[in-house]
C-alpha cells in the first residue's frame, strides 16, 4: 500500500508521534549534557538504578549522541515526508511547497525549542526517565551507532585534541567557585570549607605575630621579671631567649612551671631545664603545608626565619585553626585596639594592622597578595616614604596618613568609597 493512499488522519497522527519522538530526543540530548556529574556520582553511589544507567550512558558520549541524532533525524525526515503527503492531499501543488515551511516551523518550536528549554531547567528529571529509552534503543541500533560514531570520529580527530583523566576532575580554582556559587549548605560551613581550599594561598607570613609583638622570657632578666612574666602571661608557650629572640633557646609551656612560680622555688637553671628545643620554619611557607608539619613534627608553635635565618615571626597552629574556623572571640573587631570607628563611617587604623585582620573585622577586601600590613600596602602603591602627608586611593578605599615617622606610616583614616 502507498503512502498516499493512507487516510490523512492517519498521515497526521503519525506526523505527531514524530513530533513527539523528535521532542524526546531533543530533550533527552538537553538534559544528559546537562547533569551535574559530581551529583550524578554521588547519586550511582547510593544505588539509584537510574543515575547508574545515565552514568553507563555518558561513558560513551559519541554513542550516546549517536543514537539520540539517529533518532531525532529519523523523526525530523519521516514528518517532513509525511508533511509533503497531506499538504499535496489537502491543498495540492500549493501544499507540497507550504508543508516544508509549516512544518519546520512546528518542529523548531515543539520539538526543539521546548523541550531542550525544560529539559535545560530539569535536567535530571528528564534524563532519568529518559534513559529507560535510550538504554534499549541503544541495543537495538548499536551497529548503526557504531559504525556512525567511528566515521565521525574518524572524520573529527584531526581538529580535535585529546583529553586526559585531569579533565574530568575540578581544579581549585573551580572548586572554589563550586563552594561559592553550586553548594547547598550553611554559609559558615561553606566559609570554612572555602578557607581549608584557600590555605594553599596564604603563607605563615600572612598570619604570624611580627618579631616586633613576640612576647617571650629572657634569660638574661632576673628572676623577679622572669617570674613576674611568668605569672602574668597570656600565652601558653612562649619562646626563652638570650638577649634577643634572634638567640631562642627554647620553648617552655607554662604548665611545666607552674609548681616552680612559688616564692623562692624558681631558678633559671630549672626554667632552661624543661624548655623545648625551638622549631624553626621559613617565611613563605604556605599554609596547607605548615598545618601538616605542624601535625608531623607534634607541635604547636614555631618561629618564622627569613633566609638570613633572623627570626621574623611567630606562628602558631591555633593561628591555623582560625584562618578555617574564623576567630575564636565572638567579636573580632572590638578586639582590635588597631581599629578605630568614626562617626563619618571611616575609621583610624594602625599602620602596623596586618591587612588580613583588617579585611576580617570590617568585611573589606583590601589585597593580601602583597604586603601584609596597611603600611607596607601604602608604601608599595606610592613606591616611595612620604614625608608629609597625604591621600591614595587602594581600589574602593580612600586613604589618608595621619601620622609618618621612621619611615613608616603608623596611623591612617581609611574609608570605603560608597559607604
Amino acid at each position: 500500500m502507498h503512502i498516499t493512499e493512507y487516510p490523512t488522519t492517519a498521515l497526521m497522527l503519525a506526523m505527531l508521534a514524530m513530533a513527539l519522538a523528535s521532542a524526546f530526543f531533543s530533550g533527552a540530548e538537553t538534559a544528559m549534557m546537562s547533569l551535574n556529574r559530581y551529583r550524578l556520582r554521588h547519586l550511582v553511589k547510593e544505588g539509584h538504578r537510574a543515575p547508574r544507567m545515565a552514568s553507563t550512558l555518558l561513558e560513551r558520549p559519541d554513542r550516546l549522541l549517536g543514537v539520540i541524532l539517529i533518532g531525532n533525524t529519523f523523526a525530523s525526515a519521516a514528518a517532513a515526508t509525511l508533511a509533503t503527503v497531506i499538504g499535496l492531499d489537502l491543498f495540492g501543488d500549493t501544499g507540497v511547497a507550504v508543508a516544508p515551511v509549516i512544518v519546520t516551523l512546528i518542529f523548531l518550536v515543539f520539538s526543539e525549542l521546548a523541550p531542550k528549554t525544560a529539559a535545560a531547567h530539569n535536567p535530571e528529571r528528564v534524563a532519568f526517565f529518559s534513559v529507560y529509552l535510550l538504554t534499549p534503543l541503544l541495543q537495538l541500533l548499536r551497529p548503526v551507532v557504531t559504525a556512525a560514531t567511528a566515521l565521525a570520529n574518524l572524520l573529527v580527530r584531526p581538529f580535535v585534541r585529546s583529553t586526559d583523566s585531569a579533565a574530568a576532575h575540578l581544579s581549585l580554582d573551580e572548586l572554589r567557585t563550586v563552594l561559592r556559587e553550586g553548594s547547598l549548605i550553611p554559609k559558615r560551613r561553606q566559609d570554612m570549607l572555602i578557607s581549608v581550599v584557600d590555605l594553599e594561598r596564604v603563607t605563615v607570613d600572612h598570619i604570624m605575630v611580627p618579631r616586633n609583638e613576640i612576647v617571650g622570657i629572657d634569660i638574661d632578666d632576673d628572676s623577679p621579671t622572669i617570674m613576674a612574666q611568668l605569672s602574668s602571661s597570656q600565652h601558653t608557650r612562649l619562646p626563652v631567649y638570650k638577649g634577643n629572640i634572634n638567640n631562642v633557646i627554647g620553648i617552655v609551656h607554662l604548665r611545666r612551671i607552674v609548681r616552680f612560680l612559688q616564692p623562692g622555688t624558681f631558678t633559671k637553671a630549672e626554667l632552661l631545664a624543661l624548655t623545648r628545643e625551638p622549631y624553626f620554619v621559613p617565611e613563605g611557607t604556605p599554609l596547607h603545608t605548615q598545618l601538616f608539619n605542624f601535625q608531623k613534627q607534634k607541635r604547636r608553635i614555631a618561629l618564622v626565619v627569613n633566609e638570613y635565618g633572623d627570626v621574623v615571626g611567630i606562628v602558631t597552629l591555633e593561628d591555623i585553626l582560625e584562618e578555617i574556623v574564623g576567630e575564636f572571640t565572638t567579636d573580632f573587631a572590638a578586639n582590635m585596639p588597631e581599629i578605630h570607628a568614626q562617626s563619618d563611617g571611616s575609621y583610624y587604623i594602625d599602620g602596623s594592622a596586618v591587612l588580613r585582620d583588617i579585611n576580617r573585622a570590617l568585611g573589606w577586601q583590601l589585597p593580601t597578595d602583597g604586603p601584609r600590613t596597611l603600611n607596607g600596602v601604602i608604601l608599595e602603591r606610592l613606591e616611595f616614604i612620604p614625608e608629609s602627608n597625604l591621600c591614595v586611593r587602594l581600589g574602593d578605599y580612600l586613604i589618608e596618613t595621619l601620622q609618618i615617622q621612621d619611615n613608616r606610616i603608623v596611623n591612617a583614616r581609611v574609608q570605603r568609597l560608597g559607604d
